[in-house]
């Protein structure tokens, strides 16, 4: 499993999804702490939430702490599945930040 500190770089939301998107792709699982840590608001935001979702159900993964305000999260990706999905974010999120995922 890879290990990653979520306070690298900036600190925010976009090392969660690039993790998200490479862990997909390369089949390896990850998990990352201190997810937006510095932020005034800290741990995964609507939006990061589901876009866990959408990529757990895309790839058939596991997914532990993908949760509202959460600052770890563990996914294991398994066989990515071709298939049509419906994301509501519910709140004022971004979807050009949610298909980086």
């Amino acid at each position: 499993m890879i290990e990653i500190d979520g306070t690298y770089g900036e600190g925010g939301g976009q090392i969660v999804r690039t993790a998200l998107a490479l862990s997909a792709l390369t089949g390896k699982p990850f998990h990352i702490t201190k997810i937006r840590e510095g932020r005034k608001v800290p741990g995964l935001k609507q939006q990061h939430v589901k876009g866990i979702e959408a990529i757990t159900k895309l790839c058939n993964a596991t997914s532990t702490g993908a949760h509202l305000g959460s600052k770890e999260l563990q996914f294991a990706p398994a066989t990515i599945k071709a298939q049509t999905l419906s994301v509501d974010i519910e709140t004022a999120g971004s979807i050009t930040l949610l298909l980086q995922s």
